[in-house]
């Protein structure tokens, strides 16, 4: 019986070894799962959970790496460039990512045709918010006021051409209001600002404001979103105010362009199978980020159309900064 049972296992290692080398995806190989963006951070805490049962769906090890900086373009580049066989895969933020690549100063090595899209994780939509102790106790009455004193009303953003200095310019355009943008390195600093008075209204993603709001030290006016939010109970849609203004921060997978359709597939497929599970949905509920599955099709067509938004606003953005010098950066 011993026999035997040796013998069964040999077989089973050599057919296993044989669809390896037939380059059957994973076939037992790691796979290299790039953050863009700093330990620690949401996109980084996300990928951590999303890892941990994607290696179970796809029975290989799956490792992340951490590559931050000059906005994503950095950790980005090494996926745009890494060998297109399913082993190298990577997170992306739209709209950030759109501004560094749409950009020609910023010399990115990688365009939209370089990427395959995978699929998407998070859809964490634009909230605007004051303090809980703020005059405004609604989005008109920001924009009445910002109306009768054209730059007057201090905004604050999570960086210079980033999701929320986009979303305020969209703002802006709509409503024929003029801000005085203040750009801050990420949603922390702008937050902290707010709640100190440097400026009178935030825009911030939902998990960037859901724990504040929750704890009573921020109001929130609006979402951008067209879609009620549950980390914000009764917080308006601005496309409920008649603002059909739309901005989030989009977070997903991505792959080297010329992955073959059948990687994509499985990868997608393992993907779609986690987000689905209650257990990956209650640890991202907990930092307040919404799980919005998206096939490499849609994640496609939305990627497409944010170029669309983003473009004309980056344009916007650019006018706006040589108007006022280097200071406005």
């Amino acid at each position: 019986m011993n026999v035997l049972r040796l013998l069964l296992l040999a077989v089973t290692v050599s057919i296993a070894s044989g669809a390896a080398a037939q380059g059957r995806f994973p076939g037992g190989r790691p796979i290299n799962m790039i953050v863009p963006f700093a330990a620690g951070g949401p996109t980084d805490v996300a990928a951590r959970l999303l890892a941990t049962p994607l290696e179970k769906e796809l029975a290989t090890t799956v490792t992340v790496t951490n590559r931050p900086g000059a906005s994503t373009q950095l950790g980005v580049t090494q996926l745009a460039t890494a060998r297109p066989d399913g082993y190298t895969v990577g997170f992306v933020s739209l709209p950030q990512l759109v501004t560094v690549y749409m950009d020609p100063a910023r010399k990115a090595v990688f365009a939209r045709k370089d990427l395959q899209p995978l699929a998407m994780h998070v859809v964490d939509p634009a909230a605007v918010v004051v303090r809980a102790d703020s005059p405004y106790t609604s989005l008109k009455q920001v924009l009445d006021a910002a109306k009768a004193a054209p730059g007057k009303i201090r905004g604050g953003t999570g960086g210079f051409m980033g999701m929320t200095h986009l979303a305020w310019l969209d703002v802006e355009r709509a409503t024929d209001t003029k801000f005085a943008l203040v750009h801050f390195e990420g949603s922390a600093p702008g937050n902290t600002a707010l709640l100190g008075g440097h400026v009178d209204v935030l825009i911030d993603t939902v998990a960037g404001v859901y724990t504040r709001a929750k704890s009573g030290e921020i109001r929130v006016l609006g979402v951008m979103d067209n879609q009620d939010n549950p980390f914000l109970p009764g917080a308006k849609t601005l496309e409920s105010m008649g603002l059909k203004l739309y901005a989030a921060s989009s977070r997903g997978l991505a792959l080297p362009a010329g992955t073959p359709k059948e990687v994509v597939d499985v990868i997608a497929e393992a993907v779609r199978k986690v987000i689905a599970t209650d257990e990956h949905r209650q640890k991202m509920a907990e930092m307040g980020q919404t799980l919005r599955f998206m096939s490499p099709a849609d994640f496609s067509a939305y990627w497409a159309n944010n170029e669309k938004q983003v473009v004309p606003l980056m344009e916007q953005a650019k006018a706006a900064a040589a108007a006022s010098g280097p200071a406005a950066k």
